[in-house]
């Protein structure tokens, strides 16, 4: 069954009779691709370059009259974009043909072995590789958009080394270091501390870890991050990403709260203890004077007990009103 792909393909050839061989085989089995040949390297040249034409794929033959073998190839791989190149020849020299494959293109064939089906399966499968290649550059694409334009400072370190392998716009401006600096760091140059959440295995299972840490900046600045991370692999390496949120005016704030709080427990007892006390003695000393008749000397003493009471209260409702006015202002401070 003939494939219907609407192949656009590029013979680069100069042999007449291979070239209607080639075109035989494709024709065999692509229903209708659209096939454009090139006789020289300048004609190849023209139409890549100033036609610029996009080809799903190029078939190169490696003796032309006006360039030939490796430079060919090198020339040809330089302006053919995203196309594979194929080549078709008559070397059977293994140590030329690996070379050759190192150079960027994508099979070597040979044309006394060529039919077409190798013909056919070497297309199928290098137009298959491309679109994969093409789809991972984009996803590879889309993370570094994601990573280098996140808000929150993120960084790449290898699990085995420790050795930063990236770190975005962001943690960059946060930290104060260079780009070039942090890839020549580790992890402990800027950790001071850290409190992970759960164990490792719990880690693993989870595909990441979270947790608290003191990092250290450019600046000496100490400042504390909550950090979200997972495993990856990053350009073959076993690796971990991670988002480290700074938190240091966070919780400078949730212990400013709590000292308030701890200064409202204060107030509190001692307005259910201390104040309580003297406030019980007047009361009764006023019910002590109710009942007082004509005895001055007991009347003198019983208000003198009640102004110390006052007194006493009045000391410790000044200290209640002092605690709350620095409370109100270390509030407006902030």
């Amino acid at each position: 069954m003939l494939n219907k792909g609407n192949y656009h393909i590029l013979i680069i050839e100069d042999n007449p009779g291979d070239f209607t061989l080639i075109e035989e085989f494709l024709l065999e089995q692509i229903e209708a691709p659209l096939i454009v040949q090139a006789s020289t390297f300048k004609e190849a040249y023209e139409i890549l370059f100033f036609k610029a034409t996009l080809f799903d794929l190029i078939l190169l033959d490696l003796s032309l009259p006006d360039c030939t073998g490796i430079l060919l190839i090198k020339e040809v791989i330089a302006i053919a974009t995203n196309a594979p190149v194929i080549v078709l020849t008559g070397y059977a020299d293994l140590n030329f043909g690996v070379r050759s494959l190192s150079l960027g293109i994508s099979d070597y064939l040979l044309k006394d072995e060529l039919t077409s089906i190798t013909l056919y399966r070497s297309i199928v499968y290098n137009l298959e590789r491309k679109k994969t290649i093409l789809e991972l550059a984009e996803s590879e694409k889309k993370y570094s958009q994601l990573f280098q334009l996140s808000p929150l400072p993120m960084f790449v370190f290898d699990l085995e080394t420790s050795i930063f392998l990236d770190v975005n716009d962001a943690f960059i401006k946060n930290y104060g270091y260079t780009r070039e600096e942090m890839l020549q760091m580790n992890l402990a140059d800027i950790k001071l501390t850290e409190t992970i959440t759960g164990s490792i295995a719990d880690a693993k299972r989870r595909n990441g870890v979270s947790g608290i840490a003191k990092h250290v900046k450019k600046n000496g600045e100490v400042i504390h991050v909550d950090l979200q991370s997972n495993f990856i692999r990053y350009k073959g390496r076993k690796a971990q990403i991670t988002i480290a949120g700074d938190i240091t005016e966070r919780l400078s704030y949730i212990n400013a709260i709590e000292q308030q709080n701890e200064k409202l427990r204060e107030i509190s007892w001692m307005q259910s203890h201390i104040v309580r006390a003297p406030l019980a003695r007047i009361m009764g000393l006023v019910e002590v004077i109710r009942e007082l008749k004509d005895n001055d000397e007991e009347k003198e003493m019983t208000l003198d007990f009640l102004m110390s009471s006052a007194n006493e209260l009045d000391e410790v409702i000044k200290k209640i009103t002092d605690k709350i006015a620095v409370d109100d202002d270390f509030t407006l401070q902030k």
